[in-house]
């Protein structure tokens, strides 16, 4: 890959130590952050002009399900424990074939590339090996940085969720693993459990300890439904059989109907919050858990989550989650007969929870999240030049607020630019574009779905 260097652009960091620049310079050589200053050279580096640009980390998504692309604009006005259970779980999963779960994963991927998000975990459920590997080989192909996330089949709802008492596949998760991502920098592995909420507490302490096995990140779906809280279920345990086996390995997806008690301890013994706050308030899973990890002394991270109802792009979920966040502060400080005189939440938080934070909940944070050299070069350079996003007169507020993914220039991966000029580099975009569409209306066709 050579070397590179970022030139001439206002460098928002996000390292503490070294901060914002303006007029600032980024040296990648081969895959790696160099050095970041003032003045930088280098005769022999391919030259990025970033003057009237913003250069910052790439963002991470903490929580997608990838596959889901297709199949997009299909789930806008359904609820979670209504039509998102009955459809897409109980029918259109079951109904992938391998080539589904890679054109799905590929053009997901392309979006979060050309929406200036670098990394993501990729929650899948995989039918077979064989969808496993075409969803390896999508993320490869995008040249995403992905932590795949191998989850319970999609076609037999009443087997892998509701109590169940298997197992996940094992043997296939291993071979995953060993044949296709563990000598991949880009790629590495997660366990997708579905936790005491959906199996028996011998089957989720039997999962978490594969993936431990494995070294491998546990995701969980937990605390999404009103009858995974005890406000309204006086049985539920909160954490369960993980009560004792919680730390900075295991990632909760949602978790909005925990208690501040069980917040408190999880956050304690490490643990990490993906908050998805779209599809969150959309669909009744209840009010975000920002606030509860926060007030815990936390930070939750961003994701999209399922992108058959919600855009791929991670500027909108830091934006509106923060944005959620103040309303409801806002609210009980004004329900307290006082003015609201200062916000809880940041826009610098909200872009440290899209990069440093992600990177953080799975365990990347020291290799991306923030631009720091000997850091991998996942950058992004974003216009501040047009009508819509000039005068800048902060950058970090540009990048949350006034920007939109039409004003992502340049993305870069592992020092490889995969987008450039406000496009894809990647061929594949139009090569494989009609049997992704082809791929979306036979889905829709053979489940049945009546939009």
């Amino acid at each position: 890959m050579g070397q590179t260097i970022i030139k001439n652009g206002t460098v928002v960091t996000l390292d503490p130590d070294i901060g914002e620049i303006d007029g600032g310079d980024v040296l990648i050589e081969d895959s790696k952050i160099v050095e970041v200053g003032e003045d930088l050279s280098d005769a022999n580096a391919e030259e990025i002009d970033a003057s009237g640009k913003i250069v910052f980390p790439g963002l991470v998504d903490s929580h997608i399900h990838l596959a889901q692309t297709q199949v997009r604009g299909i789930a806008g006005d359904w609820s979670l424990m209504g039509e998102y259970f009955e459809h897409m779980l109980g029918n259109i999963t079951g109904l992938y074939r391998p080539e589904d779960m890679y054109l799905g994963g590929l053009f997901g991927a392309f979006e979060k590339l050309a929406t200036g998000t670098t990394t993501a975990l990729d929650w899948s459920y995989p039918n077979t090996l064989e969808h496993g590997e075409r969803a390896v080989d999508a993320l490869q192909d995008a040249g995403l940085r992905a932590v795949y996330t191998y989850g319970p089949p999609g076609d037999d709802a009443a087997t892998w969720w509701y109590d169940s008492d298997v197992g996940l596949p094992e043997e296939n998760i291993r071979e995953l693993y060993g044949e296709k991502i563990d000598d991949d920098d880009l790629l590495s592995l997660a366990i997708g459990l579905r936790g005491p909420d959906f199996c028996t507490d011998e089957t989720a302490v039997a999962d978490l300890e594969l993936a431990r096995e494995l070294d491998a990140l546990s995701t969980i779906h937990m605390g999404a439904a009103q009858w995974t809280s005890s406000e309204y279920n006086p049985e539920y345990q909160g954490f369960g059989a993980y009560e004792d086996m919680l730390g900075p390995d295991v990632n909760v997806a949602h978790g909005n109907h925990f208690s501040q008690e069980d917040i408190d301890h999880a956050v304690e013994q490490g643990v990490s919050f993906s908050s998805t706050p779209e599809v969150e308030m959309q669909m009744g899973h209840g009010i975000p858990v920002t606030g509860k990890v926060l007030e815990a002394g936390g930070r939750p991270t961003w994701g999209v989550d399922v992108c058959s109802n919600v855009s791929g792009d991670m500027s909108s979920q830091m934006r509106v989650g923060m944005q959620v966040q103040r309303m409801f502060r806002n609210q009980e400080i004004i329900e307290a007969g006082e003015e609201v005189t200062e916000l809880g939440i940041t826009a610098r938080d909200t872009l440290e929870m899209a990069t440093i934070e992600g990177a953080r909940a799975l365990e990347l944070d020291d290799e991306i999240g923030t631009l720091t050299p000997g850091k991998r070069a996942d950058v992004v350079v974003l216009d501040a030049s047009d009508f819509m996003t000039a005068p800048s007169h902060s950058a970090v507020q540009t990048i949350v607020f006034q920007s939109d993914p039409s004003h992502i220039d340049t993305v870069l991966v592992d020092g490889e630019p995969v987008k450039r000029n406000g496009e894809l580099t990647n061929d594949l975009v139009d090569a494989e574009f009609d049997r992704f569409v082809e791929s979306g209306h036979r889905l829709i066709d053979e489940a049945g779905i009546d939009l």
